[in-house]
């Protein structure tokens, strides 16, 4: 299962060596030979993707430009919105809701720059699992090994990149939706700047959308179609003057600070990922001419305020929908198991005082980027878990109900902070690991510059891929 780059797809629709159609076959063709043992496309839509593609192709024969995803096939994340396909975010209750008939600003924005969505990718329950199991979809797999996660939120679009089935596909990321399934799968994922890219509206905590892909320049020219304002979303950000895809190749970062936690002080993280995790960063600080500074960064462990303030109301949304009580049952295994901690912290919730300590986190991390520019983690605590398991509660034979699988991930969701995972290496077992980078407010394109530097250094493979 292979497919060629969004970039290299792209350009050859545009200069007419290809066909958009002959694209959006290669993409059915390989869901056709891998979709049944990874389940990471939940629907698919042949019929209105070659339709798309022949007017994509008819544009292009009239000397028309149609934009620099032309005829890229992707998958769209089943948590947000895509015409002509519901958008059930991973449950049975929301199964049989029609088909949409707007895009997702999101969404919008790809298919107005050339994409062509073929399907949706399986998602977590409403986006509440490091894993991305459900009762509505099934298990999702990672292509690495298929009996383990791909990971959550964003598990199905992990791997269907990872797995050669679309070049890029969208995802979500509240508290590491796009980094953890990015560093399970082997890819790039960038957790964007908050308003980076504009949602539909509403106000977002912390929620950001961005997509899965398996090259840095692929990601870059993605997030030059993607971000912009857009009036509906009064938190998105002003339009950059500048192109990510020719930043990552110009852009100097020699001299940056660089800072490094294998544990923030508090995560239980398997050492064998914290030891690839700070490889790949000293490699990266050596090769960037960086300079690692040390520092006395001990954030406030946040997990259970994060867990507090995002979902100390989904039991009562849940009884007004008429999921509680009578049909818990239908709900994932993960958002059962999610509820039953919030029947556990029920008389020690206090909303105001957990916002209190995400505050304290904000201004810990202001703090920091005063006398660093980077700070470099692990992307995730553990390798990837059984795909059909909820979270870990040890890791390395400990105690890791307090940090959780992702506990990296967080922090910059709380403090709207950019954020990518880039591929660090293979475990003993021959898993992926991620290296997460962390930067200042509005500094995506550092970020991509250093990944692009690394990734032209140490290029990663995909060695189930048949062509390599």
């Amino acid at each position: 299962m292979s497919i060629k780059s969004v970039v290299e797809i792209a350009d050859a629709v545009r200069s007419g060596a290809r066909t958009a159609r002959s694209a959006v076959e290669d993409a059915f063709g390989a869901i056709t030979a891998g979709n049944d043992s990874l389940n990471a496309f939940v629907m698919i839509d042949e019929a209105a993707a070659l339709a798309a593609a022949d007017d994509i192709d008819a544009e292009i024969a009239k000397g028309a430009d149609p934009g620099p995803l032309a005829g890229v096939p992707i998958g769209v994340k089943d948590i947000e919105d895509c015409i002509g396909f519901p958008t059930t975010k991973g449950s049975v209750f929301l199964k049989d809701t029609p088909p949409k008939e707007e895009d997702s600003p999101h969404v919008a924005r790809l298919r107005a720059a050339g994409a062509v969505p073929v399907g949706k990718t399986a998602t977590a329950e409403f986006g509440m699992d490091s894993a991305t199991f459900t009762k509505a979809w099934g298990v999702t797999r990672n292509p690495w090994n298929l009996e383990k996660t791909p990971g959550g939120s964003s598990g199905g679009s992990s791997a269907a990149v990872a797995g050669g089935l679309v070049p890029l596909a969208t995802g979500t990321d509240a508290g590491g939706s796009i980094r953890q399934p990015a560093a399970y799968t082997g890819l790039v994922g960038l957790k964007p700047s908050h308003g980076r890219i504009a949602r539909n509206g509403g106000f977002a905590n912390w929620a950001v959308h961005g997509a899965l892909t398996r090259t840095v320049v692929d990601t870059a020219r993605y997030l030059d179609v993607a971000a912009g304002p857009d009036d509906r979303d009064r938190q998105s950000l002003p339009a950059v003057d500048f192109s990510y895809e020719t930043a990552i190749e110009t852009l100097s970062v020699n001299g940056l600070r660089a800072a490094w936690s294998a544990d923030h002080g508090f995560a239980v993280v398997e050492p064998e990922i914290a030891a690839i995790a700070r490889d790949a960063a000293e490699r990266l600080i050596k090769l960037c001419a960086l300079k690692e500074v040390s520092y006395d960064f001990r954030p406030v462990n946040i997990l259970r305020h994060w867990f507090v303030v995002g979902f100390s109301g989904v039991g009562e949304d849940f009884r007004k929908q008429g999921i509680l009580p009578d049909r818990v049952g239908d709900l994932a295994p993960q958002t059962q198991y999610l509820l039953r901690m919030i029947d556990e912290y029920e008389g020690d919730i206090d909303v105001d005082a957990s916002w209190a300590e995400l505050y304290k986190l904000e201004k810990q991390v202001a703090a920091l980027f005063q006398s660093c520019d980077l700070l470099m983690t692990p992307a995730t605590a553990c390798r990837p878990y059984a795909a059909d398991s909820t979270t870990p509660e040890t890791i390395d034979g400990r105690d890791a109900r307090e940090s959780g699988v992702e506990p990296f991930g967080a922090l910059a969701n709380v403090c709207w902070n950019p954020s990518i995972s880039i591929p660090a290496g293979l475990t003993s077992d021959g898993l992926p690991v991620g290296l997460q980078i962390t930067a200042r407010r509005h500094h995506d394109h550092i970020l991509l510059r250093l990944a692009r530097l690394y990734e032209q250094a140490f290029a990663w493979t995909y060695p189930f891929d048949s062509s390599e």
